[in-house]
C-alpha cells in the first residue's frame, strides 16, 4: 500500500515549466529559509543547477543575468536575496512592448515597394542636371517593371508618370516629357527570361541532389 502519492492535478502550477518540479521546490525551500546568509547561498546553488540544465546557452551574452531573472520569476518575486543584477519587478514582466510601426509610405501603390519611395527621395535631393534626369528615368522604368510584375498587363507611360508625380509630391514631373519608357513587351520578356533561368538552375540543383542521394555509401 503506497501512501501520500502526489498527482500533477493536485500540485500548484509551475511558473516556468521548462525547469521542472524539482527546481520549483528548491526555490520554494529557499524562500522559507529565514537566515539571510544561508538563503543567499542556496540561491546561488539553484543558479548553478539552472545553468547546468541549459549548457547550450552558456555562450549566450548575459546568460547569468537571464538565470537570475528567471529565479525571481519562479519565486513569484517572493525571494529576498542579493542579486548581482537589477531585480526585475512584476510590473516590468507584465509590461507590453510598444507596437512597431509598419514601414508603409504609400499604401495606395503597394506593388511598387518601399525601395521605390527611397529612390524617389534620393532623386529629389539631387541637383538638377543630366544625372538627375537619368536617375528619374531609371526609376520610372523600374516602376513600370514593378507594375507589370503585379498586374501582368500592359501599362501606358502616362500612368507611370502620374504615379511618379504623386509619390514625389509633385517634385518629379515627367508628364509633359517626351521621354519614352522601355516597351512593356521587352520588360515582360526580360522577366520571363529571368524566371526561366532560375527554373533551370533550380532543376539542375534538384537533379544533382537526386544523383547524390542515389549514390551507394560504403
Amino acid at each position: 500500500m503506497i501512501d501520500n502519492l502526489e498527482y500533477n492535478t493536485e500540485r500548484p502550477q509551475l511558473i516556468i515549466p521548462d525547469y521542472g518540479r524539482h527546481i520549483q521546490k528548491m526555490v520554494d525551500h529557499a524562500i522559507s529559509i529565514e537566515d539571510e546568509v544561508e538563503r543567499n547561498k542556496v540561491a546561488k546553488s539553484i543558479i548553478s543547477v539552472m545553468g547546468n540544465l541549459n549548457p547550450h546557452l552558456r555562450d549566450v551574452p548575459d546568460f547569468q543575468h537571464m538565470l537570475w531573472d528567471q529565479l525571481f520569476i519562479i519565486s513569484d518575486f517572493n525571494l529576498n536575496v542579493e542579486s548581482p543584477y537589477d531585480i526585475p519587478s512584476r510590473e516590468e514582466l507584465a509590461e507590453r512592448p510598444e507596437p512597431l510601426s509598419y514601414p508603409q509610405n504609400f499604401p495606395k501603390y503597394r506593388f511598387y515597394g518601399n525601395n521605390i519611395k527611397r529612390m524617389i527621395d534620393v532623386a529629389i535631393s539631387w541637383e538638377d542636371g543630366e544625372k538627375k534626369e537619368g536617375l528619374v528615368l531609371t526609376i520610372a522604368n523600374h516602376m513600370k517593371k514593378c507594375f507589370l510584375n503585379w498586374n501582368k498587363d500592359t501599362v501606358d507611360d502616362d500612368v507611370i508618370f502620374k504615379h511618379l508625380f504623386e509619390l514625389s509630391e509633385g517634385k518629379l514631373n515627367l508628364q509633359e516629357s517626351e521621354e519614352m519608357l522601355v516597351d512593356s513587351n521587352k520588360l515582360m520578356q526580360n522577366n520571363k527570361r529571368y524566371s526561366t533561368t532560375n527554373k533551370k538552375s533550380n532543376q539542375k540543383k534538384s537533379n544533382s541532389n537526386s544523383r547524390n542521394n542515389n549514390r551507394k555509401r560504403y
